[in-house]
């Protein structure tokens, strides 16, 4: 394994949330440049508190947590971090705090030290990009579910990540929407990882797919037919599929309508 091309890399850890619940006792993982993972598992396996140890808002009781190749502890390390690896929150409230989406999205670069100017240009590119222009003035606390989970995604992106971790980023939104959003995302010269139910979503963003069990990172080593009469790896874990237009490798097989989800 080459380490100089190790983005973020996790060994051994061990992790209980207050009150005694385990969710990680012992997990590996590893981020390696270039690379586009999916994550996929049951609710409770520990695909959020991932992500919430790789930036440092939750700390392992051992392990070690690298990222670009450093060895991080304490809170000053991650505030680093946090200025190259983007996080979008499974609930978009806990990610929008200001009154409006320009001032949301312009946060992040002025908190990077851009000027005011700098920051209200890169929010308002940012927004276009993804289809939201006339969103600036507009009140985030009133905003549909989809709208703030765009407007979230929005606010990440402005910062100009060097890595994306995106938790159920298609929730909320409609085929439409989530169409436009895979083909923003494949258009991101970046590494990342996608926690989604979503296997359409996965498979069209995504290189790589793993599973997390019982707290543990699987491999796909192997397709397992389901019922929906097609074949794909992890087919016993919780999944859906979103019917986005072009999978047409799905839509010539499957017989059902929209949005089911598997028993």
């Amino acid at each position: 394994m080459d380490s100089k091309n190790t983005l973020i890399h996790l060994e051994d850890i061990h992790f209980s949330y207050p009150g005694g619940r385990t969710v990680f006792q012992g997990l590996s993982f590893r981020l390696m440049d270039g690379e586009r993972l999916g994550l996929i598992g049951p609710n409770g396996s520990g695909k959020t508190t991932l992500f919430h140890i790789i930036m440092g808002l939750l700390r392992p009781s051992s392990g070690t947590v690298e990222i670009f190749g450093e060895q991080v502890k304490e809170e000053r390390q991650f505030q680093k971090v946090r200025q190259k690896i983007g996080l979008l929150f499974q609930d978009p409230d806990d990610q929008l705090f200001s009154p409006t989406v320009l001032e949301d999205v312009a946060f992040g670069p002025l908190n990077q030290g851009k000027s005011a100017k700098e920051a209200v240009a890169i929010a308002k590119d940012t927004l276009a990009k993804l289809g939201l222009e006339g969103f600036e003035d507009r009140i985030t606390y009133k905003l549909s579910g989809g709208e703030k989970r765009l407007v979230s995604l929005a606010a990440v992106l402005a910062m100009e990540p060097e890595i994306l971790l995106l938790d159920e980023p298609t929730t909320g939104l409609d085929m439409e929407t989530t169409t436009r959003l895979i083909e923003i995302l494949n258009r991101l010269d970046l590494s990342y990882v996608f926690i989604s139910h979503n296997m359409d979503f996965i498979t069209q963003t995504t290189t790589k797919v793993y599973g997390m069990i019982n707290g543990q990172i699987v491999t796909e080593e192997e397709a397992i037919p389901h019922t929906h009469e097609h074949v794909h790896g992890f087919g016993r874990l919780p999944h859906t599929h979103s019917y986005v237009e072009h999978l047409s490798a799905f839509n010539n097989i499957h017989k059902h309508g929209p949005e089911h989800k598997d028993p």
